[in-house]
């Protein structure tokens, strides 16, 4: 991604024997920038009050594709691991715990403002691609408050549960608590999981598919639950069901206090929520795949199943989203103690540079296709390859699938 200078790498990896008082989270206080992310949607606001340049209604997507990507860049990467002694108290350090929470008052706050601003609030008028673009933004927002309610919804504690739900209500993705959890987690990097992007696969296809299979799956993982209790899936112990109506009930709820004329701004703001947070699961686990076993199971989910990164700016904004491969080992990890991995594949740049990469596939495919070829060796049927491309492996077998690759330069085509 950055071929005429490598991004500076700060070192900070500590010796794991060390003890816990030698060593200190130099990210600490630097966690609660997440919270503030949410002040982009008054950031907006003020700078079009200020300068009258409208362009600023769009100042979301332009801080995740241009500015984040661009610290990223000048920052570079930290690859701080916390010793094995310094885990308990990190892990119980409240300071952590609100610096996640604090994501939802401002989240919400945000919101309330943005529709204030749509129904003709602000002082200022503005024309529908104003609104749009406000729109664009809140939708950021939105789909980070996924990755706050991500962080939340692996912890056993029920308030911490309470508030993911309640942080995925804005996107109408409350079903990704089911799905994520009970799905994804056990599925990961398979051909059954569709929140793992395959190999080919523009990130409009995955987007597409992600979307619709993943709210069935949770839809079946929810309904299989209550049947094994005797219950019908029409209840509202059905987590999926009951996150759907709280969904409904806020956009209900904000229609009525600023007329119903925002109803299409908060759908639309959806939608690039939860458009993102699948998007950004295209980028973990592209390509990858778990093999199986001659017993017919999936090997145990390893670091090289997902993709990482460890730029500083990105994991301070994502709570080490980056760190995914330890995540995945140790879903029950709090943000503030997950460790980088040697074992796994690194991403040539943070999450927000790939994402604008991702969406330009024939861009993305010249980047990320040739480092996926080399984390197998070169072995093309190792990837996770679609269904069509998996039946052609076992009806012609391993030269048949690589003759149907030469026409596209020896990639699948896009499935």
């Amino acid at each position: 991604m950055y071929p005429h200078r490598a991004a500076p790498a700060i070192t900070t990896r500590e010796p794991r024997a060390d003890r816990a008082d030698q060593w200190r989270d130099r990210k600490k206080y630097l966690w609660l920038l997440g919270a503030l992310v949410p002040g982009a949607v008054f950031a907006s606001w003020l700078a079009v009050e200020s300068t009258g340049l409208r362009l600023f209604w769009w100042l979301g997507p332009f801080l995740t594709f241009v500015t984040v990507p661009l610290l990223d860049y000048l920052v570079g990467t930290v690859t701080d691991d916390p010793p094995d002694s310094a885990f308990e108290w990190l892990d119980t350090d409240r300071f952590y715990r609100w610096a996640t929470n604090l994501y939802l008052p401002t989240q919400y706050l945000s919101l309330l403002f943005a529709c204030w601003l749509w129904s003709g609030g602000g002082w200022l008028s503005m024309s529908t691609v104003d609104k749009a673009g406000l729109m664009v933004t809140v939708g950021i927002v939105g789909g980070i408050a996924i990755n706050a309610a991500h962080e939340l919804g692996h912890k056993r504690a029920s308030t911490e549960q309470r508030l993911s739900r309640l942080a995925l209500a804005q996107t109408c993705y409350g079903h990704f608590f089911v799905e994520h959890n009970r799905g994804h987690h056990m599925r990961v990097a398979t051909v059954e999981d569709p929140a793992s992007s395959r190999f080919g696969e523009s990130v409009y296809r995955f987007v597409v598919r992600s979307v619709t299979a993943g709210a069935r799956s949770a839809w079946h993982l929810e309904r299989r639950r209550l049947a094994k209790l005797g219950r019908s899936p029409w209840t509202l112990r059905n987590e999926v069901l009951s996150s759907w109506l709280l969904s409904a009930s806020l956009f209900g709820g904000l229609a009525l206090w600023f007329g119903p004329a925002v109803l299409p701004w908060l759908a639309g703001q959806a939608v690039i929520g939860f458009s993102l947070l699948e998007a950004v699961n295209y980028l973990e686990h592209y390509g990858l795949r778990r093999q199986k076993l001659a017993s017919g199971r999936y090997e145990r989910v390893r670091p090289a199943h997902s993709w990482n990164s460890d730029t500083l700016v990105t994991n301070v904004f994502l709570f080490h989203l980056q760190r995914h491969s330890d995540h995945h080992t140790n879903p029950r990890r709090r943000y503030q103690t997950l460790r980088p991995s040697e074992q796994a594949p690194q991403l040539p740049a943070g999450y927000g540079a790939m994402l604008a990469l991702a969406l330009v596939p024939p861009l993305w495919r010249r980047v990320m296709d040739p480092r996926v070829l080399a984390h197998y060796g070169g072995d093309m049927t190792l990837t996770a390859l679609s269904p069509q491309a998996l039946q052609a492996r076992m009806t012609l077998g391993v030269s048949g699938l690589r003759r149907e690759a030469e026409p596209s330069g020896g990639r699948p085509t896009d499935a």
